[in-house]
């Protein structure tokens, strides 16, 4: 990776120094984040680096590569690099503006998509939407639906308009623009939002506020905003556990990400609040991350997932 000296230096080469300087600075995965700059840089898929380990790398490849490196090394989150996330088999902007999406916030979506019948066309809400890829990815998944994207920040809003419109370009609708099949709206949780929505997502900030300097320093370069529940990290779920069944539909349901070991103190939340009952899910590691209300007006469930 040094700019000193004259001889070309290989994929491979550029991708094992690059590797190691990262590991030295505490950089985690740091081959894997190497792989997918150098892929961004040279405008190609990380696997194809590997049908191209021998070829050279000129400086003007190189200098974009190492100040990369160097942002990394400070610990700025690899989406806010690359500038991109994936997220259930598509690729949305990220940035500073809004929360990097987690795993578990993809696992949430896919099990939605899931829950609802082929040819789904009713409201959804996603409430906390940040970069609004959780809405998004349900609305791809089910055309004839109508998304409201709900933010405090108007950054996130934007951020999330900007997903929306990429959506629509790559899956070449040609019915409703994005001004048509979403809508933006800057709100503090329900109070600016008008009619009922058959769905509700909500990934909302549970971080409890003493223990958001403890995170890990990627997390931290997310908004405060996005992070900070309060002293036991419920606070603005306790808030839109209380308006959520005036906004709810008859027969709608609501689905949470939570933070691990909140789950059924959510779930109990729910219910004093009046919305039937509420189960938990656990994610792919065994942890009750995802609270599913049960049909509004329908049967409760209590189970404990």
């Amino acid at each position: 990776m040094s700019g000193g000296s004259d001889k070309l230096i290989s994929i491979k080469e550029t991708i094992a120094s690059g590797a190691g300087w990262l590991e030295s600075r505490g950089v985690p995965e740091a081959r894997l984040n190497v792989e997918h700059m150098l892929a961004h840089v040279l405008g190609c898929r990380r696997l194809d680096l590997y049908l191209q380990f021998d070829r050279p790398l000129m400086e003007n490849e190189l200098e974009p590569l190492r100040l990369m490196m160097r942002r990394r090394a400070a610990r700025e989150p690899l989406q806010h690099i690359l500038g991109t996330v994936e997220f259930a088999g598509r690729t949305f902007h990220c940035d500073a503006r809004a929360l990097v999406p987690r795993p578990e916030t993809e696992e949430l979506a896919t099990r939605v998509v899931a829950m609802l019948p082929e040819g789904f066309g009713g409201r959804v809400l996603d409430m906390g939407c940040g970069s609004g890829v959780l809405g998004l990815t349900v609305a791809a998944a089910f055309p004839a639906c109508r998304l409201v994207l709900a933010d405090v920040s108007q950054e996130a809003l934007a951020l999330a308009q900007e997903n929306a419109l990429a959506l629509e370009s790559a899956e070449d609708s040609e019915s409703e623009s994005a001004s048509g099949k979403f809508d933006f709206v800057r709100t503090d949780l329900f109070d600016s939002l008008d009619g009922r929505f058959d769905v509700v997502l909500a990934n909302l900030p549970y971080i409890p506020t003493d223990e958001i300097a403890g995170l890990e320093e990627e997390v931290r370069r997310d908004p405060v905003t996005a992070l900070d529940g309060g002293a036991d990290g419920l606070d603005i779920i306790r808030r839109f556990a209380q308006g959520l069944p005036s906004a709810l539909e008859e027969g709608g349901f609501a689905a949470l990400e939570v933070g691990e070991g909140q789950a059924e103190a959510v779930a109990a939340l729910l219910e004093a609040a009046g919305c039937g009952g509420a189960h938990v899910e656990r994610d792919a590691s065994g942890r009750g991350r995802f609270v599913i209300t049960a049909p509004l007006g329908g049967p409760s469930s209590t189970a404990g997932g």
